[in-house]
């Protein structure tokens, strides 16, 4: 690395540091005096920043890890390759995180380990819980071989090898059911999500918008790996993946207008209301601009042009997931709700603590590709 990046890496560590020891602070007094004491939610607004930008948009920005895994292990996408295990381990620090977060957020977090024994097969919050739980103990053991390669322990990482294909699979099927369970949740908000976004197939779009920005956070993630550890840019496998951005934009474009307009709800996209305004900024920035953008081979050869159509993406999407857990549901009248300062604080030191988790393993552990 140069004097430069080290500069920058070091004021990087530090910051993200800052962030976690202010966060560990707050989620204590969470612990001991209970979610009134460090958030703004309430009876009416028992949602809020947590449930939107951690869970919400964080298990979609995490779905880069079956994505991938399945366009190289089951598609034959070789090519993509270098791109599988820091793809891995952001999608396994991201259900971690996801997880952390939600330990925070839940009122009776001690009983969480309910989800194991009392099953509510009816649920599909049931659903999501087991299927996170088991593509996090898939993930696990998909990133187990980075660290068996590091310890040099053959055995394991044969059996492992092995099985590699029954990982791939699980993990696949699992992220799967569990993006767009996450639709199906919201079905029963019938008379609370708005119009425009309540639609009974809301585990379609999940899992669409969960494929959309799975490849774009792919393309982020490496992009800023390749800045900060100096290395390559992977623009030719990054160009192969972002093939496939314009297929799942275009048909989410196609499904969405085709729902809403078979449902009589197209007046509502032109009734100048904010909820109208809110529907044109997430289609325009996160999925009609970014579709033609990479129709362009020019922009698919360029890394620095791909990252930039990423970032378009990614936003549309977690505006998205914003508008559906939060911004777009019907509150009762005279309540309000603004987000805490220690409700962003815990936020901010969890992702701190996943990115330098990132850095730490991919700097001392065989994460990144060699071939390049």
């Amino acid at each position: 690395m140069t004097h430069n990046q080290d500069k920058v890496i070091g004021t990087g560590s530090i910051i993200l540091i800052i962030l976690m020891a202010l966060a560990v602070p707050v989620a204590g007094w969470r612990y001991f005096n209970g979610l009134g004491s460090i958030t703004n939610l309430s009876d009416a607004y028992p949602w809020g920043f947590w449930i939107s930008f951690d869970l919400f948009c964080g298990v979609a920005l995490a779905a880069g890890a079956f994505v991938v895994a399945a366009v190289v292990d089951i598609f034959g996408g070789k090519t993509m390759k270098p791109l599988l295990r820091p793809a891995i381990l952001t999608g396994f620090l991201g259900y971690i995180l996801v997880g952390t977060a939600l330990m925070v957020d839940l009122g009776q977090y001690h009983r969480i380990w309910y989800l194991t024994w009392s099953w509510n097969l009816h649920s599909p919050l049931f659903e999501v819980g087991w299927c996170v739980m088991m593509y996090l103990t898939v993930l696990a053991l998909e990133f187990a071989p980075v660290v068996l390669e590091k310890f040099k322990l053959e055995v394991p990482l044969k059996i492992l090898k092995r099985v590699s294909i029954v990982l791939i699979i699980a993990g696949i099927t699992l992220s799967t059911m569990h993006q767009s369970s996450l639709g199906t949740m919201l079905l029963i908000m019938q008379d609370k999500l708005h119009p425009l976004w309540h639609t009974q197939i809301l585990p379609i779009l999940f899992l669409n918008t969960a494929i959309a920005v799975g490849i774009a956070m792919v393309i982020f993630e490496s992009t800023i790996t390749m800045k900060v550890f100096g290395r390559p840019a992977e623009t030719a496998a990054q160009g192969k993946l972002a093939k496939g951005l314009p297929w799942v934009l275009g048909i989410y474009f196609i499904i969405r207008i085709a729902d809403i307009a078979f449902n009589g709800r197209i007046g509502l996209i032109f009734d100048g209301s904010r909820e109208s305004l809110w529907f044109w900024i997430e289609m325009i920035i996160g999925v009609i601009i970014p579709f033609f953008y990479f129709l362009s081979s020019k922009v698919r050869s360029s890394t620095p042009a791909m990252f930039k159509g990423a970032l378009m993406v990614m936003a549309g999407v977690m505006f998205n997931r914003f508008i559906v857990s939060w911004l777009g549901i019907r509150f009762p009248e005279g309540s309000s709700y603004v987000p805490h300062i220690m409700e962003i604080m815990i936020s901010a030191g969890v992702v701190s603590g996943g990115i330098m988790a990132f850095y730490l393993l991919s700097r001392f552990f065989p994460v990144l590709s060699e071939e390049h």
